[in-house]
């Protein structure tokens, strides 16, 4: 494959250069893709969600603009306001837009671009089906694209673009769960993590006008896939220097610091972003300001913030999740009326897809409230409110643990506590105390455990040992975060291969 920074140019003869001349109204072959300055101004819009303003700008481009430069941005304008909205019925119009730029597509000479644009739409359009849960339409959209991707990299392996879909492509088979592998397999489909992150870092180092979206995906990818939340976060930020006012990088960014317990920052970051509102809603947000507020331990302001996200996001996704925190806030504040009916209201509501619900769903199987000491040391390290933690789990006595699963818990927080401040051999020593304690018992404490126990040997090359836990890790058969454990091992045992 040539290198990134590099234009391979391809001779044509006369009549093909002049066939394309005339289908395109410009450059034929660009393999870096280099977007004109209002097309760069659009993409840069759709990029900060100012969705509106970037349809805007592409229906009054110049005659000479690339209409296939035009319709990837068309095209990916669109994908991310359903993203964003999750509006079904806008989706229906959005996706005749889609069939009907594949068949344009399709109508026009097998090229590198053409190759590229039906893989990208076809993946976009399996981004989109995703996430209104059309499954079996998403697998055949990713499928489709996935082939698609291997022609234009097999003809046109100097094409720079096809970094981009290849390497989302790569990422999401590679991180696919060990018990669907079968049906990937049955599907034709192979991927890894780490192919697909290098293909999105060259794309990031090219001069391609899509280094921005490789950049964005490649950080993305470092903290939700790998779990290297500092690394990623620091990557956000320091690309949000460059674009200030791009509420994307800000959303983004306010993820990673949430996930890398620093929730101050992140708080921060939310009340900068409540200061540019031009564009599309992000009411996930509001689900991210109740979440820091509840680890802050400023339970009114989680539920309200909880509250506005419910009635804001149209999705199902993460309500049940957010009735169920509502009612342990109110649990920890000791109204317990307000607790019990808003608990009742999780039990009813949303659906349990996402792996917070599933968590939900599965606490609220028990019927009981957890531990008001060991949940507020959990909410308290999770935002890295440390001395807080520290202090709570201090004044927690024998006579407080009065089930195994809180004291597993209990050493199991104290484990965390110790890891997130640096205290490796106290953080090997209760994360082992908490597996022992575990058993076969089906909370995620043990899993999660022999997980960051893989981490703490992986960063201090014991690899035979970090593999052991990685393994280990993996064996628990049922859990509440078994998808994204394994996904997390998988790929740590992957790099240790690599």
């Amino acid at each position: 494959m040539a290198d990134s920074g590099k234009i391979i140019v391809r001779s044509a003869g006369i009549t093909a250069c002049f066939f394309l001349l005339c289908f395109f109204t410009s450059k034929a072959a660009d393999n870096l893709w280099q977007f004109d300055p209002e097309l760069q101004k659009a993409h840069a819009l759709i990029l900060a969600l100012r969705t509106d303003e970037a349809f805007t700008l592409l229906s009054h481009t110049p005659p000479k603009t690339n209409e296939l430069n035009k319709l990837y941005l068309l095209s990916f304008c669109e994908t991310v306001d359903i993203l964003i909205t999750e509006d079904e019925t806008k989706f229906r119009t959005v996706e005749a837009h889609f069939r009907n730029r594949l068949v344009y597509l399709e109508s026009l000479p097998v090229r590198a671009e053409t190759l590229f644009l039906e893989a990208e739409l076809n993946l976009q359009l399996g981004f989109n089906y995703l996430n209104l849960s059309q499954e079996l339409n998403a697998v055949l959209a990713i499928r489709k694209a996935y082939y698609l991707v291997q022609e234009c990299q097999k003809k046109y392996p100097g094409f720079i673009p096809i970094k981009k879909t290849s390497g989302v492509i790569q990422v999401m088979v590679g991180s696919v769960p060990e018990k669907y592998h079968w049906f990937i397999s049955l599907l034709g489909m192979k991927g890894s993590v780490v192919a697909g992150q290098r293909q999105l870092e060259e794309l990031k180092a090219s001069k391609s006008s899509l280094h921005s979206e490789a950049t964005i995906l490649y950080f993305t990818i470092k903290g939700f896939i790998n779990q290297q939340y500092d690394e990623s976060a620091k990557g956000i930020l320091e690309y949000l220097k460059t674009e200030p006012d791009n509420r994307l990088l800000m959303f983004l960014a306010v993820n990673m610091l949430v996930k890398n317990s620093q929730s101050e920052e992140a708080y921060t970051l939310i009340q900068n972003l409540d200061q540019h509102s031009n564009g599309l809603p992000i009411y996930y947000v509001e689900y991210l300001r109740g979440e820091v507020l509840m680890q802050r331990g400023d339970y009114p302001g989680a539920i309200l913030a909880y509250q506005k996200f419910i009635a804001g996001y149209r999705s199902q996704s993460f309500k049940k999740d957010s009735y169920y925190k509502i009612s342990l806030c109110y649990w920890l504040e000791n109204k317990y009326d307000l607790a019990k009916q808003n608990y009742e209201k999780a039990k009813k509501t949303g659906r349990d897809v996402a792996e917070p619900d599933k968590y939900a769903a599965l606490q609220l199987e028990d019927a009981t409230f957890p531990n008001p000491k060991i949940l507020k040391v959990r909410f308290y390290t999770d935002g890295g409110y440390y001395k807080e933690a520290q202090e709570t789990l201090q004044s927690i006595l024998p006579s407080d643990l009065s089930t195994l699963k809180d004291q597993t818990e209990y050493y199991y927080r104290k484990a965390r506590l110790a890891h997130k401040t640096g205290e490796l051999s106290a953080a090997k020593l209760f994360y082992q105390q908490s597996i022992d304690m575990a058993g076969s018992n089906p909370w995620y404490f043990a899993p999660n455990s022999a997980l960051q126990l893989g981490y703490i040997a992986k960063a201090q090359k014991d690899f035979p040992m970090a593999r052991k836990y990685f393994e280990k890790a993996m064996s628990y058969k049922k859990h509440e975060y078994k998808s994204s454990i394994d996904t997390k091992a998988k790929l740590a045992l992957e790099e240790i291969r690599n």
